[in-house]
């Protein structure tokens, strides 16, 4: 059974083979295929620092479709992450990639303990995040958090406000 994912994609770092950020997150939109089918691509955005990170960051989302159940696909999105050189960091640091699964067509996803943290879709707050919403409401709008109901074009709506809508 194939399964579709919203994976949100950012880096801060530049790598020695693909350069800077904007081609570090292009480079894995092509890198994902490895773990399914790569459907659709947002553009590439460029967002501020957050926390202690230094940098400003380059942010897109894919959607996917996988064979993988969604404990496996992070396992695939973390070994990725480490094959672009990503290190253990503090929480909110600079980062080469960065992978996150942000929603799924199988809805609620809850399952223990994943590489430290406890897996969880839809992601715990990417409903705050114009990083995560913006290029994630251009490819996929009418995809619903299973939580609210509300499109994904909606979340962002109502994150952004009725500018550059």
């Amino acid at each position: 059974m194939s399964n579709s994912y919203l994976i949100a994609l950012g880096s801060n770092q530049r790598h020695w083979l693909y350069g800077r950020p904007r081609g570090v997150v292009r480079a894995a939109m092509e890198e994902l295929a490895a773990l399914g089918t790569v459907a659709a691509r947002s553009r590439v955005i460029s967002s501020p620092p957050m926390g202690p990170a230094q940098r400003r960051f380059a942010n897109a989302a894919c959607v996917i479709d996988s064979e993988y159940a969604p404990d496996a696909l992070l396992a695939g999105l973390k070994r990725l992450e480490r094959e672009f050189g990503r290190r253990s960091a503090r929480t909110w640091g600079d980062r080469v990639l960065d992978l996150d699964i942000i929603l799924w067509s199988g809805g609620v996803w809850q399952n223990g303990r994943s590489y430290g943290r406890k897996l969880t879709i839809p992601h715990y707050d990417y409903h705050t995040r114009d990083f995560v919403l913006g290029p994630a409401s251009q490819i996929a709008p009418n995809w619903r958090d299973p939580v609210t109901g509300r499109s994904l074009i909606q979340l962002n709506r109502a994150l952004i406000g009725p500018r550059a809508q």
